[in-house]
């Protein structure tokens, strides 16, 4: 055998299916580009000096992690359609003499191409656009532009093991289709179709029923918390119910179209029909795994969009009031109110040095008890985090005076003992009354706002605000309850706050000055004040930044690699498929059938099969809306007019993206039927 002949059949191979391969290369090097940049950017220098930096490179890297397994998955798939269209080549190979070691060289070296093609210019186009990437993410954050340039050997060397190991995995998984199929098997891979499917009624009720559940969890959830932990086990209940539908529901909707004459034996209907109905299971799991992809991106897009564009709404929610300063007392004592009249006024003080006006005061204190809300409002206080714990049933029940209330509001409250009036943060359902340790609270009033520090905002857990007559008596039998490792329950603690309108700067050092003043208050007692912190909605508007605009960014840079892989998947659904029905076209146009005619019967192919997976991309997103919008509760986001607006703008973009690919690829799927002697 000649030097060089192994490698010339593998050129030669790889540009007489250039149809198939070009749009596989460049998924490659799309995926090694992408995996690059946000290795780069978990590693750019600019993370060390701006807010949130450490934060927004987990970010970065997660998404990396995203991609390199997503690219296993997806590669291995798209893969699958180049080997089955060149089966028939190496069965051809075969019977003309050439053995299954010969075939696998060839193979080999077709594989190394490719590797070599994707991590090349992967790379190259990596690096090209790692420091716009950069730049981008950077204008998202609202950070600091730095000029620098560099390569980080990690991320390069990173992509060169991942995507040089799994090119080797994809090498051996043709050789192994290829080493343990006869040479006939090869020969008539592409017209090997699937016996003619039943309607399987099970599966598609099962798909049903399924997909009913997820729909109800999305839509009847109240609490986030829930939200979070349910969301994952409906997401898989959709991905399984949108399987087995439309595996089974196309597989029916054949069957009827077959039944219904008139349409069936129409030549704008007869071939479509006739050729989806043999090969629907996988045509529909095709079809699912494109409604799939799309959902994700729908998801995804809409839903940082909404959190990047709502990221000053989010941080005011986090953030009530400029300054803030929080201090916990280690026991419940009259003295507690002597120091916190001397901290009042010393943070008075410090803003008056800046000449500072003090505006929308907020000054209460509290006393909470964290525990389980079972049904009637009882408290179960003592709770193993370890035990099975329904964490939506978690709850932070916090107890402010009367007195404190009426201070800041100007107004009080008609309340009697064991009364109290409440309100709820994140939607939580407020019971009747509330029991603790045998004491009931009986909620005579529901209050539809109320001024609290914005930490407990942030926190996951619900929290319920008792408005009560006298806090001394309210806590009374609750003061000795402690936790299983002894710890007293009851926490006490005062919250200050007020808006200012100095500058930003001046504020950041305000809160600093503030914060040193509660710490010296502590060395002069530290058996009073069990712990305290401060804080500046400037201070920490960065680190908001950062996050929000790292999630937009990364959004934007999964919904590019989802959606490519969407369009490929139907690019090569479209090709195999006029491959597959290539003859049958031939055969039609023998006896009469115009090219005009194919057009007709295609579009009729498209509109009958081809959108159903934006319809039920759409539907599930419609669905999944309520649980989306608690979701970001969580994020301290409850701007739903914002949320919707992404919502409907990614629905139209997205739907008007599906019909223009759908066009393109259709033409490539008449290019080969209608010319079907040509191939």
């Amino acid at each position: 055998m000649k030097t060089g002949y192994y490698s010339r059949l593998a050129v030669d191979g790889i540009r007489k299916n250039r149809r198939l391969y070009l749009p596989y290369l460049l998924t490659c090097v799309l995926m090694v580009a992408m995996f690059y940049i946000l290795s780069y950017l978990s590693r750019a220098s600019f993370m060390a000096h701006i807010g949130g930096g450490s934060g927004l490179a987990w970010v970065m890297h997660l998404g990396s992690f995203v991609i390199a397994v997503f690219s296993v998955f997806f590669l291995f798939y798209t893969n699958s359609f180049l080997i089955r269209r060149r089966k028939k080549e190496f069965g051809l190979f075969n019977i003309l003499g050439m053995d299954k070691r010969s075939i696998s060289r060839i193979l080999f070296r077709e594989s190394l191409i490719v590797a070599l093609v994707a991590l090349a210019f992967g790379l190259g186009v990596g690096i090209a656009l790692s420091k716009m990437a950069e730049l981008a993410l950077v204008n998202l954050v609202e950070g600091d532009i730095t000029f620098d340039f560099t390569i980080p050997k990690q991320s390069v060397l990173l992509s060169l093991v991942i995507y040089g190991a799994l090119f080797l995995l994809i090498f051996l998984n043709a050789v192994r289709q290829v080493r343990f199929s006869k040479p006939i098997e090869l020969m008539r891979s592409e017209n090997f179709g699937e016996k003619p499917p039943k309607a399987n009624w099970l599966f598609g009720l099962a798909g049903f029923a399924l997909l009913g559940a997820a729909y109800y969890i999305a839509v009847s959830i109240e609490n986030p918390i829930a939200a979070l932990s349910w969301f994952f086990i409906a997401v898989l209940m959709v991905i399984a119910a949108t399987y087995l539908i439309f595996i089974a529901g196309s597989v029916l909707l054949c069957r009827i179209l077959q039944k219904n004459k008139g349409y069936y034996y129409n030549k704008k209907h007869f071939v479509s029909v006739s050729s989806m109905v043999y090969r629907m299971k996988r045509n529909g799991a095709g079809l699912a795994s494109i409604c799939i992809l799309l959902t994700m991106v729908l998801v995804m897009i809409s839903s940082t969009t909404c959190l990047y564009y709502g990221k000053e709404d989010s941080l005011k929610t986090r953030y009530p009031r400029d300054i803030s300063v929080t201090v916990n007392f280690t026991q419940l004592t009259p003295e507690n109110d002597g120091k916190i009249a001397a901290l009042r006024e010393t943070v008075d003080r410090l803003a008056g040095t800046y000449n500072a006006d003090m505006l929308r005061h907020v000054d209460y204190r509290e006393a909470e008890i964290s525990g389980s809300l079972e049904e009637g409002g009882y408290l179960e206080v003592d709770v193993r985090l370890v035990d099975a714990v329904d964490f939506g049933k978690l709850v932070t029940v916090h107890f402010v005076p009367l007195e404190d209330y009426t201070r800041m509001y100007g107004k009080t409250l008609a309340l009697g003992e064991g009364e109290a009036a409440a309100f709820g943060l994140k939607k939580v359902e407020i019971p009747e009354s509330i029991t603790i340790a045998g004491k009931s609270i009986r909620i005579v009033e529901t209050l539809d706002a109320l001024d609290v520090d914005g930490l407990n905002t942030a926190e996951m857990l619900t929290h319920i605000f008792l408005i009560v007559p006298d806090l001394d008596r309210a806590l009374e039998g609750l003061l000795d309850l402690v936790d299983y490792n002894g710890n007293r329950m009851l926490q006490f603690g005062w919250h200050y706050a007020f808006d200012t309108d100095i500058e930003p700067a001046a504020q950041i050092r305000l809160v600093q000055e503030v914060y040193a003043a509660v710490r010296a208050e502590k060395d002069k007692d530290p058996s009073a004040i069990r712990s305290y912190y401060s804080a500046s909605r400037e201070a920490d508007r960065q680190d908001f930044y950062s996050m929000y605009g790292g999630l937009f960014f990364l959004g934007l840079m999964l919904s590019i690699v989802f959606l490519v892989a969407a369009v490929l998947m139907i690019y090569y659904k479209q090709i195999s498929e006029g491959y597959e029905d290539q003859s049958r076209f031939d055969i039609m146009q023998k006896v009469g059938m115009t090219k005009p005619d194919i057009r007709k019967s295609i579009n009729s192919q498209m509109l009958t099969v081809f959108f159903l997976p934006i319809v039920f991309a759409v539907l599930h997103l419609a669905f999944a809306f309520p649980m989306i919008r608690k979701l970001l509760l969580l994020f301290n986001l409850n701007n739903v007019p914002l949320l919707i607006f992404t919502t409907a703008i990614s629905i139209l973009v997205f739907s008007a993206f599906y019909a223009v690919v759908y066009r393109i690829t259709s033409n490539a799927y008449f290019s080969i039927v209608s010319d079907a002697k040509a191939e």
